[in-house]
Formats: C-alpha cells, structure tokens, sequence
C-alpha cells in the first residue's frame, strides 16, 4: 500500500477477515482462566452441579452481552469497545472513567497475571519440586510481555501468532475432553454415583461470586469490539464471529470441566492452585509435561490477543484527546497504534506480589462498566430509534442482560465490601484528574508545549504520525 506524506491518510488498516475475529475471541477468552477458574466456581458454587451450571449459564451470558455489544459496533463503527459507546451515549466524563480504570488497572493487570502464568508453568519444570523463585517468575514474565509488544508493529506476525495459538489452545483442552471421556467409558470414575447438587450454595452474594470465576474465564467476549476499524466488512464478519466463536468457547468449558470433576474428587479440585496440572499428573503420568506446556501456548496467545485488541481502546482514547497524544501516534510502516507505554505500565505491575488483590477490587467494576454500555445501548434506543442499525437485537436480549449485570455489580457489596469500596474510588479518583487535565481549556501555555514535545519525541523514536480525529 502507497502511503501518503500527510498525517491525514495514515489510518488503521483493515485486514482482519472472519477467521482472524473468531481467532481473537476465542484466543482471548481461552487463556489462563479455564485452568485455574474451576476452583473459584466450586468454591462459591458449592456443588459439582451447580458448578457445571454456572459455566454453562455463563457462556449463555457472554453470548448474550456479545450480540448486543454487536449492536453497539455497528451502530458505532469504531474502534474502543465499551468506551465508544459510552462516550456516544453519555458524553466524555464516563467514557474518560472507564480509560482511566482501564489504562491504571484492567488491561495492564490482565496482561501482568497472563504473563505471570505464562512464566509460573514454562518454570515450573525447572524447579519440579517446589515453587519457582519469585524474581525468575517475574522476569521471564516482563521478557514475554516485552518480546510480544516489540513485536506489536507487525501486524502479520501478530495475527499468525493469534490463529496459531488458538489452534493450540484448543487441541490442549481436546487432551483433557478426550481423556476424560476416555476414563468415563472406561469405567474409572463414580462421578455418576455422586449426588451433583449436594453442597449447592445458592445464596444470592456467592452465587454472583460464582458467575465472577465464571465469567472471568470468558472475559475478552467484547474484545472483537475494540478494533472494528479494522475488520472486513464488520456488518457481517462482527456478529458471524460472535455466533460462531462464543458457542465453540462455551461447549470446550462446559466438557473440560466435565472432564476435571469425572478425574478429579472435589476435594482434589479445591485444594489444587492449577487444576489442569493436578489433571495432568493424575492421569497422564510420563506425558504430564504436555499440559503446562499447553498452558503456555495459552497464556502467550492470550497476551497477544489482549494487547492486540486493547491498544485500540487507548488509541481511540487519545485521539479524542482522552490521553496524552503519544498514545495516538500510528507507524508510518505498519499502520498500527504507538503501544509502548502499554507495556511499561504491565511491568511496573509484575513487581507487585500479590495481584490477584487488584483483580478483586476491580472485579465489579468490569460489570459496573458493561452495565453502562447496555444502559447506553437502550438509551440510544430511545434516542436515536431510526439510525441506522445493520445489527438489531431482539430488546429483551439488552433488557435481560442490564437486570442481570445489575444483580452482579450489587449483590457483591455485602460479600466483599473492601473490594466494591476500593474500586469505587479508583473510579472517583478519575473525576478530578478528568476536569484538570481533560475539560479544563485554558491550561498553562508550557503544559501544552511539553505535551508537544512528548509526542515529537515519540514519533521520532518510533517512525510515527499523529492522527487526529475528525468529526
């Protein structure tokens, strides 16, 4: 492709076909959490049973928000997911609130954790009887996060590694279906004997607990959102790559977990940090090794994936004047989005301990957010009832998700009230910073002419244009 001189014409290529959506879905959504989340199902569900109906009602969940999330990317047709549309339908403030928990939190420990995992497994072979050290955990894991972000700028290696993994990924959880299904023909297992619903826990807070594990395994259903920019006819491949992926993920949870609980006693499943390796080494034997190994090419595929997907919802951001105007720069080569900073914040996070901490206090505030851009996809509803819509869902679809998104952000707050109160203000925290640095117009001259020179540098360091958004 010719590229023009002018900033003006250096815009996001579109180059993402059917198959590169549903392998991001499905490369996102499959990556650490259905080897570890199983534990946190069982423990809130209290039954095997009920756990298996979580998993599946989670699924069902997740097509749900995606289909109408669908709406929303074509209504809207821009990169930026959730912030797009909140942006359109309630205006900068929220849209802002929702980047700045974002860019602070979310994406950075999201990436941080898979990586993490990533470096936990490929190690833990090294040191096979006891845990691998912290500070060689944490630099194999800045290593990979660093290594896929330099290779952020090409956009061709990035889909090949995506669609590779995911083969990978799924052949993995084939291993574990397969076997499983192997020991029940065979008779090795009294899992039919056991009365599945015994131990249910059905009150309202953990039940929500439950679908938070659940859902956190799925978590990346929305990320084909983030770069509608940049999908081939996205009227038609955004909701065929839903209809197709979302299903696959959910029939591939519902039987691997069938699988762990016909090998694994309940007891086995709870007291084990890494499910998929206690599967392993139960049944495997000599050929343990795979699975780690498996949850590796997973993890790195879903690192990929989500730093793919969520580098354009900063990119989006920055252009609106949200972030610094680095964020918007774009490589004059490769016509993809400056993602440097991105990196820099997830290794500042691998350094601390204990993230899982994060991921708690900020749990509720993904379905807080989601909650808001289905609000934002009714309100649109009433106030824009004749624009176009290529996609438009039945409206108890969006009706049904709102009550039970609601249920998810609330019925928590009784349970976990450290967590719900700590993630609120990291929202609040984002008000001031918005009305300083965003909406206030007149700032100091030499505040500008240093957010200038940021960018001048950056572009020049990384063969970059800025650009703008236009109205």
């Amino acid at each position: 492709q010719t590229m023009s001189t002018s900033s003006e014409s250096i815009k996001l290529k579109k180059e993402l076909g059917l198959i590169d959506g549903v392998g991001i879905i499905v490369g996102v959504i499959i990556g650490s959490g259905i080897f570890v989340s199983p534990k946190g199902v069982l423990q809130s569900a209290g039954s095997v049973g009920f756990g298996l109906i979580i998993w599946i009602l989670s699924g069902l969940l997740s097509m749900v928000g995606a289909l109408c999330y669908a709406e929303l990317g074509t209504l809207i047709p821009k990169s930026g997911g959730d912030y797009a549309y909140i942006n359109e339908a309630f205006g900068p403030l929220p849209a802002f609130l929702y980047l700045w928990v974002g860019l602070l939190v979310l994406v950075p420990t999201g990436n941080a954790i898979t990586a993490l995992t990533f470096a936990q497994y490929i190690l833990q072979h090294i040191w096979p009887s006891c845990e691998p050290p912290y500070e060689a955990v944490r630099l194999l894991a800045a290593l990979v996060t660093c290594y896929v972000e330099g290779k952020f700028w090409n956009l061709q290696f990035q889909l090949l590694v995506q669609d590779a993994f995911t083969g990978a990924k799924i052949l993995a959880l084939l291993m574990i279906i397969l076997a499983g299904l192997w020991v029940m023909v065979a008779g090795g297992t009294n899992f039919w004997s056991y009365n599945l619903m015994d131990g249910t826990n059905a009150e309202p807070g953990y039940v929500a607990l439950a679908f938070y594990s659940g859902l956190f395994s799925y978590s990346g259903w929305n990320y084909l959102n983030f770069v509608t920019e940049e999908l081939k006819d996205p009227y038609r491949n955004l909701p065929r790559a839903i209809i197709i992926s979302l299903p696959l993920v959910t029939v591939i949870y519902v039987l691997t977990n069938l699988a762990y609980y016909v090998v694994l006693t309940k007891e086995e499943l709870l007291s084990s940090t890494a499910v998929a390796v206690t599967f392993g080494d139960k049944l495997f034997g000599a050929m343990s090794w795979t699975i780690p190994f498996f949850v590796a090419c997973s993890t790195f595929g879903a690192l990929n994936g989500a730093i793919f997907a969520s580098s354009r919802l900063f990119f989006v951001g920055a252009r609106q004047g949200h972030l610094p105007k680095a964020i918007a720069l774009i490589n004059v080569h490769h016509f993809t989005p400056f993602i440097q900073f991105l990196c820099i914040v997830t290794v500042i996070l691998l350094v601390i301990e204990d993230v899982y901490i994060l991921i708690n206090y900020v749990s509720f505030v993904e379905a807080l957010f989601t909650l808001l851009s289905v609000c934002g996809l009714l309100w649109l509803r009433l106030k824009r009832p004749n624009a176009k819509r290529p996609i438009k869902v039945n409206i108890l679809l969006p009706i049904a998700f709102f009550i039970i998104c609601a249920f998810l952000v609330t019925l928590p707050c009784y349970v976990r009230p450290l967590e719900v109160g700590v993630g609120m203000i990291i929202i609040i925290s984002g008000i001031p910073v918005f009305y300083v640095f965003i909406y206030w117009k007149n700032k100091p001259p030499w505040l500008d002419h240093l957010g200038d020179h940021l960018t001048a540098v950056c572009a020049k360091m990384f063969l970059c244009v800025l650009q703008q958004e236009k109205d």
